[in-house]
């Protein structure tokens, strides 16, 4: 008995407060773990809803979206609600929607083929809007001192284009107006800068290409223009963005489209100010820039039955030339804002 009162009073002097002791260590643990698992939770949500309000935009140099990006208005409006922009150059519009369709881009712009050739790829774009025809801002050229003087002295001839671009459509159609066939040509597909390379080389004989480079060449003194694209091809600004990005954020996609309309007015009102702002940004001459400018009209036109039928009718085309491997419905991608 004796031993058992001395264990006890052991046990009350030393053995409880040893308990307490552990047991507010752990409860300590505890509650440190699930403040932290929570803090983890919380910053976890903080940092997706700061990555959900990023708007990245994919733009081509000299392109509309361009110089709403040298004019830095869209971000202040952004600002306001939350967003942050981030802006990614390409060359042309294929890579570009490559970009949008493996979910590395919300929106971009580009020419009229890029998008038919990405639908029918089966990219998750949506036309969000369209400019006007930029028609005289795009053409086929050819060295000042070639034998080739008409569209039709084409056949059997190497022509350098960007692939699923603008100018794909435009030679279809030139080649079209003066009874050649696609397979009357051989094309080497390059990109712009490539090509005028391939061009100035000698390495093909004619070369299809849109503004800026289309003036910058021109102003050399040392090409010809067989044809613009007037009657051939409309040659449009198309926006587009992901279709989930345009459902669930269709306020963002307005304010951008309402800051490419403000510069565009600002464009048309100011076409030297704007050769001189791309000008550093392109390096190429003003005088260059400025008659890009004066042949087009920025903005933007309604989405409309006929702007969609002349999509379908590139669509079409493309994928009679087996250059798309099945049949789209351009009207399916259009994207409806709702009211």
């Amino acid at each position: 008995m004796s031993g058992n009162r001395k264990t006890n009073k052991r046990w009350k002097e030393t053995g409880m407060p040893f308990l307490l002791l552990a047991a507010f260590i752990l409860l300590s643990a505890f509650l440190t773990g699930c403040s932290e698992g929570s803090g983890s939770a919380q910053a976890k949500a903080e940092a997706k809803t700061k990555a959900d309000k990023v708007l990245r935009i994919g733009y081509q140099k000299g392109d509309p979206l361009n110089i709403v990006k040298e004019r830095g208005n869209l971000e202040k409006r952004l600002q306001e609600l939350g967003y942050t922009v981030t802006w990614n150059v390409f060359p042309a519009g294929p890579p570009l929607l490559e970009a949008l369709s493996s979910g590395n881009l919300d929106v971009g712009r580009t020419g009229d083929s890029p998008p038919v050739f990405a639908q029918a790829a089966g990219s998750p774009l949506v036309y969000v809007g369209a400019g006007h025809s930029k028609a005289k801002g795009s053409a086929v050229l050819v060295k000042k001192d070639s034998a080739i003087h008409t569209l039709a002295d084409l056949k059997g001839k190497s022509i350098g284009l960007a692939k699923g671009s603008s100018s794909h459509y435009l030679l279809v159609k030139a080649l079209e107006s003066a009874n050649l066939t696609y397979e009357d040509v051989t094309l080497s597909f390059l990109a712009p800068a490539d090509a005028r390379i391939a061009f100035e080389q000698g390495k093909v004989d004619a070369w299809v290409v849109w503004d800026p480079y289309f003036a910058d060449i021109e102003n050399t003194g040392q090409v010809r223009v067989l044809t613009d694209g007037q009657g051939l091809a409309d040659d449009r600004d198309f926006y587009l963005a992901s279709d989930v990005f345009a459902r669930e954020h269709g306020d963002i996609v307005k304010v951008l489209l309402e800051e490419v309309e403000e510069s565009s007015r600002w464009a048309n009102e100011n076409p030297k100010e704007v050769a001189k702002l791309l000008a550093p940004l392109l390096k190429i001459d003003v005088a260059a820039l400025e008659k890009a400018a004066a042949r087009r009209t920025y903005g933007l036109e309604e989405l409309d039955d006929a702007l969609v039928k002349g999509q379908q009718e590139i669509a079409d085309t493309f994928y009679a030339l087996k250059l798309i491997p099945k049949k789209i419905s351009v009207a399916d991608a259009v994207f409806h804002p709702a009211k």
